[in-house]
């Protein structure tokens, strides 16, 4: 018997590919770095000083707690199946802990080891709860956060990337979604919006702009931004798990729509405002980066060109007049970038979608002949903006009646760096 799985063990490790094994290693931590420091310092410049390590200890705390939920039961209800009856909606028990998944284990249909592709989806895990906070920065409990957060995950982002990723049925609909345009950004644009709108608007705050809330280190969001455009790349390059040709593509036209999104931004603040702004560049680039992950896998230099430039025109549109048109005090621009941006980029990629990135007989968009792909783009995105919006609504009145959201007035003017940690970020 020893003999038997020591043979096994040999023909299994001989399926492995180093080089790709190597490069989704590097995305992973790529990943990562996305979260800490990258999203920490991009959230956190934007903010007030006074409440800047709030933002950075919500950004700490969800990396580690996150990567728990999802090793104990996260990436088993994500990536498994449900049974017949279930499947269609949410994954099984069977991997909880990682049960069963040795170290010479390899991905179904891929050549490297699953323990590896627990490891990089679970920095998607991470990242997509912690894209909220940009919507409730400056006025959440700490508790009430962290609660939020753990069934968040658990109960929202979890069978989201089952339908999307491992097995459910917008999956079995043919849906694209190469890196997180539904699962990611519109999930988490979608659920910030509903927080803005149900936490209310931040003291001092208003449309009218007359006493506006600047960024206390815009050094910072600039920081952040690089530090997000690098990771990125690893984030779109690394989701086709292979070091080949869809990966080379995937960081190329990754690069072009963030660089179209924020030339698309400056121009657009020069033209309307007289000056180009460094926070505007930055958001242009957030913004192109986000459009463009649903399609990464599929669309080519054309198509990522026009996705980019669509999401530096209509994200500046959102954040610029629709925000302040409405009132939400969607503090840091979470559903005007990353929910629009990937409503954005989930539909055009039923539009941009090419044979000449997906091969003869792979999908293609509206553009190349197939309508049908765009209506099953529309269908997925609308699914997702709904699921979203009614369970994180569900959410925001549980855990507010078990342990409160809104932190005090006087909380508030003092900031959430005394208030909630007792510490101050600058002397």
């Amino acid at each position: 018997m020893n003999e038997e799985l020591y043979i096994l063990e040999q023909v299994e490790d001989s399926l492995l590919d180093s080089g790709n094994t190597a490069w989704i290693i590097v995305a992973t931590i790529l990943v990562l770095m996305m979260t800490i420091p990258g999203l920490a310092l991009f959230y956190g410049g934007l903010v007030r000083r006074k409440n800047i390590l709030s933002v950075l200890m919500q950004c700490l705390i969800l990396t580690a707690v996150i990567i728990i939920e999802w090793v104990v039961i996260g990436y088993s209800l994500a990536f498994t199946s449900g049974g017949d009856k279930l499947d269609f909606f949410i994954g099984g028990f069977d991997k909880i802990f990682l049960n069963g998944i040795g170290i010479n284990a390899l991905l179904e249909g891929y050549s490297i080891p699953e323990l590896l592709f627990v490891s990089f989806q679970g920095m998607f895990a991470v990242i997509t709860p912690a894209l909220i906070i940009g919507a409730f920065a400056e006025r959440i409990k700490f508790k009430g956060f962290l609660l939020f957060s753990v069934l968040w995950a658990l109960i929202v982002y979890n069978p989201l990337a089952h339908w999307v990723w491992g097995g459910g049925w917008i999956g079995e609909l043919g849906a694209i979604d190469f890196a997180g345009g539904t699962v990611v950004h519109i999930n988490a644009g979608v659920s910030a919006l509903i927080m803005a709108i149900l936490l209310g608007k931040r003291k001092g705050w208003n449309v009218k702009d007359e006493n506006p809330i600047t960024p206390h280190n815009i050094p910072f969001v600039v920081i952040g931004t690089a530090l997000l455009w690098l990771g990125w790349l690893g984030f779109n390059g690394g989701s086709g798990l292979a070091a080949d040709g869809i990966s080379a593509n995937a960081i190329l036209v990754t690069n072009i729509a963030a660089a179209a999104a924020a030339l698309t931004w400056t121009l657009l603040d020069q033209i309307i405002n007289k000056k180009p702004t460094v926070v505007g560049f930055c958001t242009g680039v957030v913004a192109g980066l986000v459009a463009i992950t649903p399609a990464a896998g599929s669309t080519g230099v054309f198509g990522a060109f026009i996705i980019g430039i669509t999401a530096g025109l209509i994200c500046f549109w959102m954040v610029a007049y629709v925000k302040p048109r409405f009132g939400y005090d969607d503090s840091l621009d979470a559903f005007g970038v990353h929910g629009i941006g990937g409503i954005i980029g989930s539909i055009l990629v039923g539009v941009f979608a090419t044979q000449t990135i997906t091969g003869d007989g792979g999908v293609q968009g509206a553009l190349y002949g197939d309508w049908n792909q765009l209506w099953i783009q529309f269908i997925a995105t609308i699914a997702t903006i709904f699921f979203s919006a009614l369970m994180t609504w569900i959410l925001f009145k549980v855990v507010d009646k078990l342990v409160g959201i809104r932190i005090s007035p006087e909380s508030e003017s003092v900031g959430l760096d005394i208030s909630e940690h007792g510490e101050i970020a600058y002397e």
